[in-house]
């Protein structure tokens, strides 16, 4: 995004009355900027996030003194970079890239589970292939040091392949559904809106989900992350934050018609779309957000899915160790907004 120095500096030929008056306006701009925290968090375009994309539409954190911007990126691969060099004071990641940072020393910790993909990501490939093990020598197009990445990763370890035995093709999600329907990609991984893209075409005849995200349940996890110098200089702006986005849920249960058509709009989807890629996605409700930070076996646990990730990161030697689970999270602010 370009960066233009605000043209504050008046002519020397204007009169004092001019500067004395132009003086109290920008006094005044002050004063109202300091009412309201401005940040930048960091986003894709995903279903998932609706309940950010409702917020600040309806600009839900105003009443927690916040002026909250979502930066969208259209590689999500970015993200983290941004957030360590302090472009953006937050982001919305999935658990794999927390995972991947705090391996490789960044003091990144998810401060809220958002929610977890429930068929939004998935692996669609021509009507021809028909299972996993049909992968092989394939060409196949995915977003590497992604969740597509990894969704791919765990489809070919459960079903005995490895990255080797395809051929990877690098592009973003967003660039699967050309790629397919221009013949030159039998399969690809990506997620929503460009999920639905790809199955609606040669009406609905043309390409199929062969693996997706509900094969495997918490393994692809949204969550809302901050450094820790920020989390420790700024309880009150993150918690402000949480609760905008707990009044987006809300929102959209209260009026789910109108929710759907700002979240449709800031996906480039109708209404219709959006409601129906609603479907593929969990959002946590704030009474069970403390389940991914506790200890068990289940894969909506941290606990569980941070070491099948951790474990598939390490063997892409994408990192050099498996960070503790504890250091990829700061569950304060969730047990401090449960009911009492």
């Amino acid at each position: 995004m370009p960066f233009c120095l605000p043209s504050t500096v008046q002519p020397a030929s204007f009169s004092l009355l001019r500067k004395f008056a132009v003086g109290a306006v920008f006094a005044l701009s002050a004063s109202a900027s300091f009412a309201a925290t401005q940040l930048k968090v960091a986003t894709v375009v995903w279903i998932g996030y609706g309940p950010f994309y409702v917020a600040q539409a309806m600009d839900l954190y105003k009443k927690y003194g916040l002026s909250v911007k979502l930066q969208v990126f259209a590689d999500p691969a970015l993200i983290p970079s941004a957030l360590a060099s302090n472009a953006v004071q937050g982001a919305m990641l999935t658990y794999d890239q927390v995972v991947g940072q705090v391996a490789k020393g960044a003091k990144q910790k998810v401060v809220m589970p958002i929610d977890y993909s429930n068929g939004g990501d998935a692996i669609v490939a021509t009507s021809a292939i028909t299972k996993i093990t049909d992968f092989k020598g394939k060409k196949i197009g995915f977003n590497p040091l992604s969740p597509s990445d990894f969704l791919l990763s765990y489809a070919l370890k459960i079903n005995g392949l490895t990255d080797k035995d395809i051929t990877p093709v690098s592009m973003t999600p967003e660039a699967v559904p050309a790629a397919m329907a221009s013949g030159q990609m039998p399969v690809g991984v990506t997620y929503e809106p460009s999920l639905s893209q790809v199955v609606s075409q040669g009406g609905g005849k043309k390409f199929h989900v062969v693996f997706s995200s509900k094969d495997a349940p918490g393994l692809i996890a949204d969550v809302l992350v901050f450094d820790e110098k920020f989390i420790k200089s700024n309880p009150k702006e993150i918690t402000g934050i949480m609760n905008a986005y707990l009044d987006g849920i809300a929102f959209m249960k209260a009026k789910p018609e109108e929710a759907a058509k700002i979240i449709g709009k800031f996906m480039g989807v109708s209404a219709k779309e959006a409601k129906e890629q609603m479907s593929g996605v969990y959002n946590i409700p704030l009474t069970e957000m403390p389940k991914a930070f506790i200890k068990a076996k289940e894969t909506t646990s941290y606990y569980a899915s941070g070491e099948i990730i951790a474990n598939l990161l390490k063997a892409k030697g994408q990192i050099d160790k498996i960070p503790p689970t504890e250091a990829t999270m700061d569950a304060q602010f969730v047990t401090a907004l449960q009911p009492k």
